[in-house]
């Protein structure tokens, strides 16, 4: 059993969704990166996604674009972020996800890149612009080497892309609960409860939201439709607004607890 597949399992054993929980690797410095990771894991964090910089975000919005600036300005690389992986997965076993676009992993090489994640703990990847029909060699070196690949739907998704979505994707399924980028958001939309049914009733791997998700109330309304709660910008925004790392990985602690404590069911 992968340590996905055990960390949802766990969850749901308790009546309660999995927390994962977005940082940008390198913002605020590869270390602050390790400490922030283990930190959330103590805070209630079931799993970890670290999002290695890209340049051209087209997925995210206005803050998570502003901490890639802000790491790729510190000088984070796809090979730092593995090593900032290899330092974590020494002091602890939670869950790490890479999320990021396709041109980082192309540029670095789809074999080299998943060997070498894989050879430093890494769990599975997202990667937001790779659509299934384009993923063959990826899917491929992701078997070898042991990799989750999880995809998003939408609910635009139809059925017939469900399905082919559903077929490469392992770990967990990403529903991206809205139209449009990342970021915080002040409510959740009316359908959605209706969307994750409709995914999760199709779906043989759990299912977690993502995308606007930013509050307890927000994370407690999704532990009552799905399998996960992805909470991302509202952590992040927290780096931007801190006044030192350290005092960046206290104010994440801080909410991760909160968030964590919303996620049994009732």
């Amino acid at each position: 059993m992968s340590r996905l597949d055990a960390a949802f399992r766990d969850a749901r054993s308790a009546n309660r969704a999995a927390l994962i929980c977005y940082i940008t690797a390198g913002d605020g410095g590869l270390r602050t990166t390790v400490e922030a990771a283990c930190a959330l894991e103590d805070a209630g964090a079931d799993v970890i996604e670290l999002g290695i910089p890209f340049s051209d975000p087209i997925a995210d919005g206005p803050t998570i674009q502003s901490s890639c600036q802000r790491s790729i300005a510190a000088g984070t690389t796809p090979g730092g972020v593995l090593e900032a992986v290899s330092l974590i997965r020494k002091r602890s076993s939670i869950p790490l996800v890479l999320m990021t676009y396709h041109n980082p992993v192309l540029r670095y090489g789809h074999a080299r890149f998943a060997a070498d994640a894989a050879g430093a703990g890494v769990d599975g990847t997202i990667q937001t612009d790779l659509p299934p029909e384009e993923g063959e060699s990826w899917l491929a070196e992701s078997r070898r080497c042991g990799l989750d690949t999880i995809f998003l739907a939408a609910p635009t998704t139809t059925e017939a892309r469900l399905e082919r979505v559903l077929d490469v994707t392992t770990g967990f399924l990403y529903y991206v609960s809205r139209l449009g980028v990342t970021g915080s958001r002040t409510d959740l939309p009316a359908e959605l409860a209706e969307g994750v049914h409709r995914v999760r009733a199709r779906s043989v791997v759990p299912v977690g939201v993502g995308f606007g998700i930013s509050t307890a109330d927000h994370v407690r309304r999704i532990a009552m439709i799905a399998d996960g709660a992805v909470v991302g910008s509202a952590l992040v925004k927290l780096f931007a607004e801190a006044v030192s790392p350290a005092d960046a990985v206290r104010c994440a602690t801080t909410l991760t607890s909160s968030l964590a404590a919303a996620t049994h069911r009732v």
